[in-house]
């Protein structure tokens, strides 16, 4: 081999060497290196650039981001034997690159340990607790919200759909902890009833809706009749109340009415007398009357003292 032609061979080993020396590390992204499958060096997680013996040692790169898990919605029967799909999420970070490495190596084999663990957990509370653990609030009040079933209605919320996040994410931090994992976060987004069970549901919702509403009207019938008949005995109490204050003026005026003849009568009783028997005439006497009476009768006296025509 001639020089020249060694020499070009010796560069391009020396070019090759030193670009398998230098790596970088990019913002989120930390890595371990691996020597003959042996960690060295700790974990690198600053930005930057770096160096490592050329073909013997091998990067291993990992996100130091928050990462997201979505799992495949999945049919569980609760303990009120209610089959439903839940759907769920979590967010997790790789905590302990080395560890994540030494356990499962791949985000793959850690997105389906996930998988494996967050499921087992959340069918393990499903199956134990009845629908209105997932459906509902720990902090919820019957006062303001309408149930769709009345058997739900009366049931005690102990758990609550946030407390179930909560065991779920406590019971399985305690198993992706020795993965080098830290889960942060494990949400239901949502629960629904399988196609079984949602046509008998929505019959249920249907006749409690009707149920209320024979309630609402039997209410609303008991308050029109209540109003009726505050209505009806107030009338009667002010009708009463102005026959009485008629009564009260009508005596009132004859009385005044009374005394008035009694104080005419005083002061001319043959007069008065004799307007009484005019009266009376009137009230006797007609076009076609006759009229018999016997000579000693009051009315007789003025009659026969009548002037002749």
């Amino acid at each position: 081999m001639s020089k020249p032609m060694f020499a070009g061979l010796a560069l391009l080993v020396i070019l090759f060497a030193g670009f398998n020396s230098v790596y970088v590390v990019n913002e989120g992204q930390q890595l371990i290196i691996t020597q003959f499958g042996k960690p060295v060096g700790g974990t690198v997680e600053s930005a930057g650039l770096y160096f490592k013996v050329p073909m013997i040692q091998k990067l291993h790169y990992f996100d130091k981001r928050v990462l997201k898990w979505d799992g495949e919605p999945n049919e569980v029967p609760t303990k009120d034997k209610k089959y439903i799909w839940v759907d769920t999420t979590a967010r997790w970070r790789i905590s302990d690159p080395l560890v994540f490495l030494q356990r499962l190596g791949t985000m793959n084999r850690a997105n389906l340990t996930l998988s494996d663990l967050i499921n087992g957990a959340v069918r393990d509370f499903v199956t134990k607790n009845n629908l209105v653990e997932l459906v509902r609030s720990s902090d919820w009040e019957k006062a303001f919200t309408m149930s769709t079933e009345s058997s739900a209605a009366m049931a005690v919320v102990k758990v609550g759909r946030d407390g179930f996040s909560q065991l779920v994410l406590n019971t399985v931090s305690k198993k992706t902890d020795d993965l080098g994992i830290e889960l942060l976060d494990v949400l239901v987004k949502r629960v629904n009833y399988t196609d079984k069970v949602r046509e008998k549901v929505y019959s249920r919702m249907i006749s409690e809706r009707q149920r209320i509403a024979t309630e609402r009207r039997s209410e609303g019938e008991a308050v029109k009749a209540q109003i009726l008949g505050e209505t009806e005995k107030r009338m009667k109490e002010i009708i009463s109340g102005a026959y009485k204050r008629s009564q009260e003026i009508r005596g009132h005026a004859d009385g005044l009415a009374t005394k008035i003849y009694g104080d005419v009568y005083k002061v001319d009783p043959e007069f008065y007398r004799f307007m009484a028997t005019l009266d009376a005439y009137k009230a006797t006497l007609g076009p076609n009357t006759r009229l018999v009476i016997d000579s000693q009768s009051p009315l007789y006296q003025f009659l026969s003292s009548a002037p002749k025509r």
